[in-house]
């Protein structure tokens, strides 16, 4: 087990993009079960992997390193998910995650990170592929997103963009 998790992380921290857990089970010969007890154990000892809707990620420096973040409330209908993700990646902007406030769990986060287009495009059809629900459906529209970029201006200009097209949450 624990050189199998060695494989993992090896392979996590060099791909810089996400691994699906039935690749790390095709390539470790163990059913995907065995991979996610061991991401689990993995992250039980510090290593920074998170589970995205494309697969496992290492978060690398460049995510959590220099960049500026920042939280901002939305609120839109569901099929106005693409326009709002769309509108944050074309400002450079890196969606980090979702959260919603659920009345029993609290706040619940789903990772996304979602740093362009193609990305955008992937979680889209993962999630109509699935027939899963997003997140904000808990809410009525209303989430969170953790953002970040390499200056504040892309994440003002992003913002503003989200204020213009309506779906930024306001005072």
């Amino acid at each position: 087990g624990a050189r199998r998790r060695d494989l993992i992380l090896g392979w996590l921290r060099q791909s810089g993009l996400p691994m699906t857990g039935q690749l790390l089970a095709t390539k470790t010969n163990v059913s995907r079960q065995v991979i996610v007890q061991d991401i689990s154990l993995l992250k039980a000892a510090g290593e920074p992997i998170i589970a995205t809707s494309r697969g496992y990620l290492y978060v690398k420096e460049n995510f959590a390193g220099r960049r500026i973040r920042q939280v901002i409330a939305v609120c839109h209908k569901p099929e106005e998910t693409a326009a709002e993700l769309y509108t944050l990646v074309d400002y450079g902007v890196t969606i980090v995650n979702v959260i919603v406030e659920h009345p029993v769990y609290g706040d619940l986060t789903g990772s996304l990170m979602l740093q362009n287009r193609f990305d955008v495009d992937e979680f889209l059809q993962e999630m109509e592929r699935t027939s899963a629900s997003l997140l904000s459906r808990l809410t009525d529209g209303v989430h969170l997103h953790t953002i970040e970029a390499d200056s504040q201006e892309q994440l003002d200009k992003a913002v503003e963009a989200l204020k213009r097209i309506g779906i930024l949450l306001e005072n």
